[in-house]
């Protein structure tokens, strides 16, 4: 088993960790603090849209936005991003932004402002290429429009308590 991406590009987790044997989440207390702060935090970003196209849309035409297939950064200063707009963040973060911003929650809310300004990468940038290795030996990634399977009922086990002290809003999930 390797490491495995959950429903977009970009943040990768122990597969053995975050899965059992049969595809399904595994229970959030057995996951490193880490794994369960970024699975939890992915519930919450998976079925949003791209961060640039609703810079530029706004929530008024957020039908014109494209869904987010990768997400870069931490939990809470994450950034989630359509195909068409990884390169303007991938040039940001390698010729724009400050190295001490990387590990930050600071980093989304810097992208956004350089995005805002204008920025964007030059044309014909290309980014990241992203390879796919073994796709049949892991689970298959949950549909972003579909919860992730075992984690509601997880969910429900988690003491609210536990989930405020992770920062986590789970509002927008049927659990």
């Amino acid at each position: 088993m390797g490491k495995v991406s959950i429903g977009l590009r970009g943040w990768r987790f122990d597969e053995e960790e975050v899965f059992d044997d049969d595809g399904r989440i595994r229970p959030l207390g057995t996951m490193s603090e880490d794994t369960k702060r970024r699975v939890l935090r992915l519930t919450e970003r998976i079925t949003d849209p791209c961060d640039a196209c609703w810079l530029i849309h706004g929530e008024a035409n957020v039908a014109q936005c494209r869904p987010a297939e990768v997400i870069y950064g931490e939990p809470r200063g994450e950034v989630v991003l359509c195909r068409e707009h990884e390169p303007d963040f991938v040039y940001w973060f390698r010729e724009v932004a400050d190295d001490d911003l990387i590990g930050t929650p600071d980093l989304g809310d810097a992208f956004h402002e350089w995005f805002l300004d204008g920025g964007r990468a030059p044309e014909g940038y290309g980014g990241v290429e992203h390879v796919d290795r073994d796709p049949e030996d892991v689970p298959e990634a949950p549909d972003p429009s579909e919860a992730m399977p075992g984690l509601e009922e997880e969910l429900e086990r988690v003491d609210d308590e536990d989930l405020d002290a992770l920062d986590v809003d789970l509002d927008d999930l049927d659990v």
